[in-house]
């Protein structure tokens, strides 16, 4: 929620702010924590302290030792109910998101606008990735939702939402031994067919760079990756290669990579930013994209297209991610039960110069 300051005084301005999110239904039952309501507001710990002390003196909140901050007053009787909010959680803020997950995202808000639902967009503390069972129940208090949406979650969060039985759609796939409605690309399939384009082309000796921590979307690809090598009717080598986050580690991978006494000619790129990070070091190292080395990509973002080479990758219509989403979202909020088979999409090849025979020799 975006909370606007437009008052002489700070500490007016705190409090103005925290009763319009109050009034508007944001926090039913406990605002959220200081670090968050902090960068919402743009204002110091302090300043912020201040105006929730005086809300409670106003009898409006009740700050709690030990639990955070609960809503006393309700406000408002146009307060937009709990059952008509979406609440999309996930572990990073938007801005760090992949633009092409920002373009399904903004096009599910507007869809859940049209049916008079808002989004709202959480981003969860540390703790929560990891031990939900404690994390999680506060943030519930402090969030009520008619409907979850799981973003780039963990198996330990998937599994406890699961156990919870709420309302929860995963916009991804799920983990082992997790049953939960899910809308994702079919990476399986997606990287099957990308090995044996790169083997089709010539290539015999291919990789996948995936990262080490990798969703479930990820480790699906892993195993099409493999299928797809198995499945090839002359002998071959594949390999999966995991990286750290960050194009230093990533850096470093490719370089030992292709150190190597028999280094891979074809090469499957789990990640768009991680595709500009290879052709840097591929650069540097003296080595040529779609003549030395090919390089496909598993994901899409625009900015690929300016490349030079284009590179091969897949492309999904974000409009049609949003739908699928916005359709299972809508049978939980009217309370109709779904079944947990995901619904998976399958993206085109974009072919690219990046994708070419092996140099000869």
């Amino acid at each position: 929620m975006q909370l606007r300051l437009q008052r002489s005084s700070l500490i007016d301005q705190v409090c103005a702010a925290l009763r319009e999110g109050l009034r508007a239904g944001a926090w039913p039952e406990w605002l959220p924590g200081e670090r968050r309501l902090c960068a919402e507001l743009g204002v110091g710990r302090n300043s912020l302290r201040a105006g929730l002390r005086r809300l409670a003196a106003e009898g409006v909140v009740a700050i709690v030792p030990g639990q955070g901050t609960r809503r006393l007053a309700r406000t408002s009787a146009a307060a937009v109910a709990p059952a008509r909010v979406v609440t999309l959680l996930s572990p990073v803020r938007l801005e760090q998101l992949r633009p092409q997950q920002g373009l399904w995202i903004d096009a599910y808000r507007g869809m859940l606008a049209e049916a008079d639902c808002r989004l709202r967009f959480v981003v969860m503390p540390p703790a929560l990735r990891t031990a939900p069972a404690a994390a999680l129940p506060r943030l519930l208090r402090q969030e009520s939702s008619g409907c979850w949406v799981l973003v780039r979650s963990s198996a330990a969060v998937q599994g406890w939402f699961q156990r919870q039985g709420l309302p929860c759609v995963v916009a991804g796939s799920c983990h082992e031994g997790v049953r939960l409605p899910s809308v994702d690309l079919d990476y399986r399939a997606l990287c099957r067919h990308a090995a044996l384009a790169l083997l089709r082309a010539g290539h015999r000796r291919i990789a996948l760079l995936s990262p080490r921590e990798g969703a479930a979307g990820d480790l699906r690809g892993e195993e099409g990756f493999r299928e797809g090598a198995r499945s090839f009717p002359e002998q071959v080598e594949a390999a999966v290669v995991r990286h750290g986050p960050g194009p230093a580690e990533l850096a470093r991978v490719l370089r030992r990579l292709f150190a190597a006494a028999r280094p891979p000619t074809g090469v499957l790129i789990s990640e768009s930013y991680a595709y500009l990070t290879a052709c840097s070091v591929l650069a540097q190292l003296g080595r040529r994209v779609g003549a030395d080395v090919s390089l496909v990509c598993r994901d899409e973002d625009r900015f690929l297209s300016y490349l030079e080479p284009e590179p091969a990758r897949y492309v999904a219509d974000p409009l049609h991610f949003a739908r699928r989403l916005a359709r299972l979202t809508g049978d939980l909020l009217a309370g109709r039960p779904l079944p947990a088979e995901p619904r998976l999409l399958l993206p085109r090849l974009a072919g690219g110069a990046s994708l070419a025979p092996p140099p000869r020799g």
